[in-house]
């Protein structure tokens, strides 16, 4: 099962994941699988995987690009509510997460510019990395983790926390900066 927000679960104020990945019954070492069933929820499974049925390990890599592009933007992987071109979210983001000067155009508007420039174009372009279509040119989940917490780490004001929030389904899902 792909990363999506019903994945993320909260206790004890600390946050959990469960059911994090597809590859984790998968390939090793780099390596491939291919399953003849794709399985995952749309607009979370990698594109290799989704085109092939070849998981890799950096697979998951990109389904949590996906939901830390949710978090940024405050809309949905997939929703046919939107115009058209908007449906899907990666697409849509693409020209927003290559460009400068466009991240006002990408971030929640909810947020009314209330979020620290620096950090929010560093998670952008984090989103952008785990996003990347040939999963060799990923980060490793470990090299994700450690970008978050340099983004953490660089921020202004000490001991401020600002959260971008997004609500899927009935859960409401915070990333600290």
């Amino acid at each position: 099962m792909p990363t999506t927000f019903a994945n993320f679960h909260v206790q004890d104020f600390t946050a959990k994941l469960s059911d994090f990945g597809l590859a984790k019954n998968g390939p090793s070492a780099g390596r491939s699988h291919v399953t003849t069933r794709v399985i995952g929820t749309y607009g979370y499974a990698a594109p290799e995987y989704v085109a092939t049925g070849h998981l890799y390990v950096k697979s998951d890599v990109y389904g949590f690009g996906v939901v830390l592009l949710e978090l940024l933007t405050g809309l949905r992987a997939h929703d046919l509510n939107r115009p058209s071109h908007q449906q899907n979210l990666v697409d849509w983001a693409r020209p927003f997460l290559a460009g400068r000067g466009k991240l006002a155009s990408l971030m929640d508007q909810r947020l009314a510019g209330h979020y620290p420039p620096k950090a929010a174009l560093q998670a952008a372009r984090l989103a952008n990395k785990c996003l990347a279509g040939d999963p060799r040119s990923r980060p490793s989940m470990a090299d994700v983790v450690d970008a978050l917490e340099g983004i953490q780490a660089t921020q202004q004001e000490p001991g401020k926390w600002y959260a971008f929030a997004t609500c899927c389904s009935r859960h409401v899902f915070f990333l600290l900066l």
